[in-house]
């Protein structure tokens, strides 16, 4: 026999991920739009997710259109993994709020809609179409970037 669902009367629950040490962050600011210096960012703490998004946007912008979509697609994937990950170890049960109005989930969501984005840029409709979806059940304010 299946246990019922139970909700609490506040809503679904919220998850906030932790904010990363501001030496850190302070690092990723300072590389700013150089892809080497945002890689050794992000090779020295592989779980900031905004340093992924950040490569992710980086690779978008190449001129080189393919090979930067299908990099940016990789960055954006990795760091929506690892955004998962952080999420469960943050008591995240595959459902709740995760909304963009906390700095410290920018980063996931940011890698999120960077996946929709170059999943529809290189036609993998399905996969755009799940991720907006899922970024809308994650913050229901949701505005694409």
């Amino acid at each position: 026999m299946s246990t019922p669902v139970e909700f609490s009367s506040h809503g679904p629950p919220e998850t906030v991920l932790p904010t990363g040490p501001q030496e850190t962050l302070d690092a990723l600011e300072d590389a700013g739009v150089d892809p080497e210096q945002v890689a050794s960012v992000v090779a020295a703490n592989p779980l900031l997710l905004a340093g992924w998004a950040q490569l992710g946007d980086l690779a978008a912008k190449r001129t080189n259109a393919a090979a930067g979509q299908i990099e940016a697609y990789a960055y954006f994937r990795i760091g929506y993994h690892r955004g998962l990950d952080a999420l469960r170890q943050n008591g995240w049960k595959g459902s709740g709020l995760v909304r963009w109005a906390h700095e410290s989930n920018r980063g996931f969501l940011r890698c999120l809609d960077g996946l929709r984005r170059m999943a529809e840029t290189i036609g993998e409709t399905d996969e755009q179409e799940r991720c907006a979806q899922f970024l809308l059940q994650l913050d229901p304010d949701w505005q694409p970037r």
